[in-house]
């Protein structure tokens, strides 16, 4: 792959419908059904580029320069103004940007040791802010649903392997409410993810064997599953809209589905090896999984009827179909980097 083709980051939009794509050469958007290019901005535009998150399907794009190429300090977020083709507001911090997530009213912006709240109307007002431990992956999500059952921020607390859990309806109460933590691993954190009705959080530590499954009202324990038996590097966890499934991607090539509503769907050991083998052996193992290539990191999320997404750095697109069964199979393989650009509206 040329340097220009190089691919620096993955990221789907809010309802997992759209993806953006950082590259050296600049940035592109894709729809997912059908798999389409919606638009294209280059080097010229917007320079090499880390990190772009969509607000749902308008035409706000938030904007970190990375790569070879930037056109600005990585500390500086742009509000990108699509429909105008032009930035629309700048946002400069004292320390690189490590992650962005957009809601349709708040900005929340993760740096090493520190979590930013703006609202989206005057993004020039920060709500609030909150001190992190050394968070260098930028591990940070929000509720996106204005309508969701609960309205929260969630990243690593300052205990090692604990999430903080915020509460962002009431901006004041964030500030002045005693903080609310879950002890999920003993090892750092890795990966987070936030169901979309904000009620279920899933998070997996650098040891990378078991994705726990949190309640965020109450802070309980919902699931332990288990990834595999081998350390990995957890790249990405999602749930299903309907927060039915999760699923998973690392750095062993394997995506792996879990079910989270009827549990009784996902694979457990032969009961004659439970006792022998203790918690081990009790474990709830994935539902289905695929493999995609080892080598290149992916996001994976879930698409209509029992579909899985798996998108790749090396840019190719897997989608497979799973049953309640756990069988799973390919529906379409493609390289979305020579996906055909397509004029109409995102």
């Amino acid at each position: 792959m040329s340097c220009d083709r190089r691919v620096i980051s993955l990221r789907f939009n809010q309802d997992q419908g759209c993806f953006s794509c950082c590259m050296e050469s600049g940035i592109r958007i894709y729809n997912l059904e059908p798999l389409v290019e919606k638009s294209h901005y280059d080097t010229e535009m917007v320079g090499s580029v880390s990190q772009c998150e969509m607000l749902f399907r308008t035409n706000i794009l938030a904007i970190v320069s990375g790569g070879a190429r930037p056109k600005m300090p990585d500390n500086i977020l742009h509000l990108y103004d699509d429909s105008k083709k032009k930035v629309f507001m700048e946002i400069k911090f004292s320390s690189s940007i490590r992650a962005v997530r957009l809601r349709r009213d708040k900005i929340v912006v993760a740096l090493l040791n520190k979590i930013h709240v703006f609202s989206i109307l005057y993004p020039t007002q920060e709500l609030f802010s909150l001190e992190t431990r050394d968070n260098y992956k930028g591990l940070c999500e929000v509720s996106p649903l204005a309508s969701a059952q609960k309205e929260v921020l969630i990243f690593p607390g300052h205990k090692l392997g604990s999430v903080q859990i915020v509460d962002i309806s009431n901006t004041e109460q964030g500030i002045s409410s005693a903080p609310v933590y879950i002890a999920a691993h003993k090892n750092e954190l890795a990966c987070l993810a936030l169901n979309q009705q904000g009620t279920k959080i899933a998070t997996a530590s650098c040891q990378g064997t078991l994705i726990r499954v949190w309640d965020t009202s109450s802070r309980n324990l919902l699931q332990e599953l288990r990834r595999g038996s081998d350390a990995a590097t957890v790249y990405c966890i999602n749930f299903s809209r309907d927060s039915d499934y999760l699923c998973c991607s690392s750095d062993k090539g394997t995506v792996h589905i879990f079910a989270i509503k009827q549990t009784n769907l996902n694979k457990r050991m032969a009961m004659s090896n439970v006792g022998i083998l203790g918690k081990y052996g009790e474990s709830q193992w994935g539902l289905a999984h695929f493999t995609v290539s080892a080598e290149c990191a992916c996001l994976c999320a879930f698409g209509p009827q029992n579909s899985v997404y798996a998108l790749c750095l090396d840019g190719t697109a897997h989608k497979y179909v799973f049953s309640s069964e756990g069988i799973c199979n390919m529906e379409v393989f493609d390289v979305f980097l020579d996906v055909d650009d397509d004029d109409d509206e995102f």
